[in-house]
């Protein structure tokens, strides 16, 4: 929902942000025709923003969101730079193939967790590891690319 490189949602990005919630709200079967967009986003800003500055930063959210759905946040906020993406990225690449396999996309998720402070298990572990592959190995082979972990 924000806008690419600038690290929050405001306005237009936020309404769409809490229409894509109510859809998946009603999708879920939970009724809400009494609810009102307008309070609810108000409601939500004096509860998550804690800066009160009209902004949802990736920060705010990612205390919003469980582990689930956060830990590419916390990926965002220790990898920052370029070159931090770079640096990253060797690292990671043990064996020097220029891919990353699930076994190093693993170790790197179990860092990443562990630097977030964040309480995982191995099958938890195992499951973001999948849930990576799935959404950024573009060809299928099981690995990711230079270009498809860049993304």
């Amino acid at each position: 929902f924000p806008s690419p490189g600038n690290g929050y949602i405001e306005g237009k990005e936020l309404e769409n942000f809490f229409q894509e919630l109510e859809s998946a709200r009603k999708g879920a079967g939970v009724d809400s025709k009494r609810d009102n967009l307008g309070d609810k986003m108000k409601e939500f800003m004096h509860k998550y923003d804690k800066n009160s500055d009209g902004k949802i930063e990736m920060a705010e959210l990612a205390q919003i969101l469980p582990t689930e759905e956060n830990f590419l946040l916390c990926f965002r906020q220790h990898v920052g730079s370029s070159s931090e993406f770079m640096e990253a990225w060797r690292r990671y690449d043990t064996d020097r193939s220029g891919y990353i396999e699930a076994n190093e996309l693993k170790g790197f998720l179990s860092d990443l967790l562990k630097k977030a402070n964040r309480r995982y298990d191995e099958p938890k572990l195992q499951e973001y590891t999948q849930t990576i592959l799935r959404m950024f190995d573009m060809n299928g082979d099981g690995k990711l690319g230079l270009s498809e972990m860049s993304r």
